[in-house]
């Protein structure tokens, strides 16, 4: 009968002016996300209106026109690279997720895995433009590879890869391997493990590191400049347009327009199911 109002009281005698309990830096927190979440949408959105301008390079969203959009759809220039960066970002996402999980189980599993996640996530503080020149000479001096296809897919894979990792390794890191002990003594084989106790708790950093790896994927462009050879992916059609013909530029609006809308519902959807339905579930 006690134990409530003692737990007012001493809920009373706490210090009330505790940093994070304060209004004002609740306030500047929501004041910093506000600012940050409207960094991030408002120029997609003006992005957005600009494409359908009819002169988007002075900045006036007026009059409107759809002459952006038929431009685009009678220059079937950007359709190539459009299918090379799509099915280039899905190998590299598969890759990814197989790779990062494999590797990622078995970090965990190491007495000292500090020095190899070191050297695993190095890559992320790795200038582009760095790896892509070192990645150039080793790729075409060393190995004598010709530049192309497959030499772009090596410069992404490298890039993408240490994120992938990272995710399969947070949630690795928390894996009770007990469970797997416990299953192994009842007569449950190796892939069976893997499947029935791994796979769950592991699902969402395994997915969410293919999303990663393809995203990265599609958007890289620093180190495909250097192992392109005379292939063309979006990031680079996309660049070189921008580079080259001011012209182009309102066809880019309208391209990359559509590239948002597209993308970003699909990956809300997709992340939605894959941490909060099965979350439930």
């Amino acid at each position: 009968m006690t134990l409530a109002p003692a737990r007012e009281d001493r809920a009373a005698a706490r210090p009330q002016g505790r940093l994070g309990q304060s209004a004002g830096w609740k306030t500047m927190a929501k004041a910093f996300g506000a600012f940050a979440l409207a960094m991030i949408y408002i120029p997609l959105i003006w992005l957005a209106v600009m494409s359908f301008a009819a002169s988007p390079l002075s900045g006036i969203p007026y009059p409107l026109t759809l002459d952006n959009y038929r431009q685009l759809g009678g220059d079937a220039r950007w359709v190539t690279p459009m299918q090379t960066s799509l099915w280039l970002s899905a190998l590299v996402a598969f890759v990814c997720m197989v790779i990062a999980t494999v590797v990622g189980r078995a970090i965990t599993r190491l007495e000292r895995p500090g020095g190899v996640i070191l050297l695993t996530l190095l890559p992320l503080f790795v200038p582009g433009l760095t790896m892509g020149a070192a990645l150039f000479i080793f790729l075409r001096s060393i190995l004598e590879l010709k530049l192309g296809i497959w030499s772009i897919f090596l410069g992404q894979l490298v890039w993408a890869l240490p994120f992938c990792m990272l995710l399969v390794l947070v949630i690795a890191s928390r894996f009770d391997l007990r469970l797997l002990e416990a299953a192994e003594d009842l007569g449950a084989s190796p892939w069976r493990r893997f499947w029935d106790i791994e796979m769950p708790i592991l699902r969402p950093g395994i997915f969410g590191a293919g999303i990663f790896g393809f995203l990265l994927s599609f958007n890289e462009l620093p180190r495909s400049l250097f192992l392109r050879g005379i292939e063309t992916t979006m990031p680079i059609y996309n660049w070189a347009m921008a580079a080259s013909q001011q012209s182009q530029i309102p066809i880019i609006f309208s391209l990359t327009t559509l590239l948002v809308a597209v993308t970003l519902p699909v990956m809300g959807v997709f992340f939605w199911f894959l941490f909060v339905k099965l979350d439930k579930n």
